[in-house]
């Protein structure tokens, strides 16, 4: 990636009257394949390579993007920008992170990047090998295909005052879904993985199996009647609760008011057994970084400590409208300013096996799916569509469809219960956790 370039760039904003810029850039390569009943159903490739100009004039900013990196397009950008800065609104936080909080040196070695290309026919085969199966599993009458794939990408950063970063990182994916039944009987199931180095990911088998096993494990799903019972959320569908405690603690939520959070910092908001851990530093992780997308160096924080919310995520700007500094959270595309996001989120286990979870609560539902969650940012009011297990005796009992869950999240997150389970899937992982009553909408 040209450095030399952004740094050009950065130049040509400052001599056009803008007080301070910063320019990032991204590139990216990547290939995916599409197989459906044995035959291939699409070949995708991309390259692309883009821009995003930020620029300050006082403290009005404006930002720009294009993906025409020719001197004259580049000199457009530049002109657009300041043009545009000045005539913005005054924002009184608006402003680079301090220079003391910067990155600086070449930062840890997170092991990010796999020079690992595989051609379309290489795809095609793993692709391939999932699905066959998925389609030779008993029980699977139908499949909606798999799919494989690698990207090749780069991000790097530079400002007038005074960072310049940047990384590269690859990305490793496969996955396939699977249809049991018949009519309408019909279950789907699916499995996928996403690693950064190619020799992480599940073995094509292990893809298609898992996805045959849960189509075939949800036909004769039945409805169940409405009433308050133990739910657990199986490890892959407790993140999506978790999900939004991190937009509730984010500082411009907090900093508009629009939080059901936004009086709670250092209170006990989870149970006691509830610790939640934000590492930026995880070797291959899909949220690894050495340094936020302000360039503000980053560290491992526990978000949650034994139930207590510790600290808000936030960025130069919102840390600024609430008194307080930035946490090394700016997130941002090439479109637009910061926002925030956590790097690789992991709620802590607990000491009880999912069967044991189950055999604890005694009656209820394991939650395999989830769709169309719903929240009041303002009260922490929320409810999603569910299917899973009805589980009975600490045993599973059949299958269930067509469910609503609904609660204060408040209350949910008070009397959680995290099992052992833990799987490290992606950038935000957790155990099974037991809340162990919500109301359950049925028939």
């Amino acid at each position: 990636m040209d450095r030399e370039l952004l740094h050009d760039m950065v130049a040509s904003a400052l001599r056009a009257g803008a007080d301070a810029a910063e320019v990032a850039m991204a590139d990216r390569r990547s290939l995916g394949v599409t197989v459906r009943l044995g035959e291939l159903e699409e070949v995708e490739r991309e390259e692309s390579r883009d821009l995003g100009l930020r620029v300050f004039v006082g403290r009005r900013q404006a930002v720009v993007s294009g993906s025409d990196l020719s001197a004259a397009a580049r000199a457009k950008l530049v002109e657009r920008a300041v043009a545009m800065a000045r005539v913005a609104p005054e924002d009184p936080y608006a402003g680079f992170a301090p220079p003391e909080r910067l990155a600086s040196g070449p930062g840890p070695d997170l092991d990010l990047h796999d020079a690992t290309e595989y051609g379309a026919d290489a795809l095609e085969a793993r692709a391939r090998a999932a699905e066959d199966v998925v389609r030779q599993t008993p029980g699977v009458t139908n499949t909606d295909g798999a799919s494989a794939g690698w990207s090749q990408g780069g991000w790097a950063l530079v400002t007038s005052g005074g960072f310049e970063g940047g990384v590269t990182a690859s990305s490793f994916s496969l996955s396939a879904s699977a249809i049991a039944g018949e009519g309408s009987g019909m279950e789907r199931g699916g499995e996928g993985r996403s690693t950064r180095h190619a020799e992480d990911l599940p073995e094509p088998e292990a893809i298609g199996a898992e996805a045959a096993r849960r189509a075939v494990a949800r036909v004769g799903a039945r409805k169940i009647d409405s009433r308050t019972a133990a739910v657990i959320f199986e490890n892959r569908q407790a993140g999506s609760l978790i999900g939004p405690f991190v937009g509730a603690i984010s500082g411009p939520a907090v900093a508009r008011g629009v939080s059901f959070l936004k009086d709670r910092l250092g209170q006990a908001v989870f149970s006691p057994a509830v610790t939640l851990i934000d590492d930026p530093f995880r070797r291959r992780g899909l949220g690894s970084a050495a340094f936020d997308d302000e360039g503000v160096a980053v560290v491992e924080r526990a978000l949650v400590k034994d139930g207590v919310i510790t600290t808000w995520l936030l960025n130069t700007s919102s840390g600024r409208q609430l008194g307080l500094e930035t946490t090394g959270h700016a997130s941002r595309g090439l479109a637009g300013p910061p926002g925030v996001s956590t790097h690789n989120l992991t709620v802590q286990p607990g000491s009880a096996s999912l069967a044991q979870l189950m055999a604890d609560a005694g009656e209820g539902l394991l939650v395999t799916s989830m769709f169309g969650p719903s929240l009041n940012a303002n009260t922490g009011d929320w409810s999603a569509g569910v299917s899973g297990v009805w589980f009975e005796d600490g045993e599973p009992a059949y299958p269930v469809t067509e469910i609503t869950v609904a609660g204060n999240l408040l209350d949910i997150y008070a009397r959680l219960v995290p099992g052992s389970d833990l799987e490290f899937r992606g950038a935000n992982n957790s155990p099974s956790l037991l809340v162990d009553g919500l109301a359950i909408a049925g028939r």
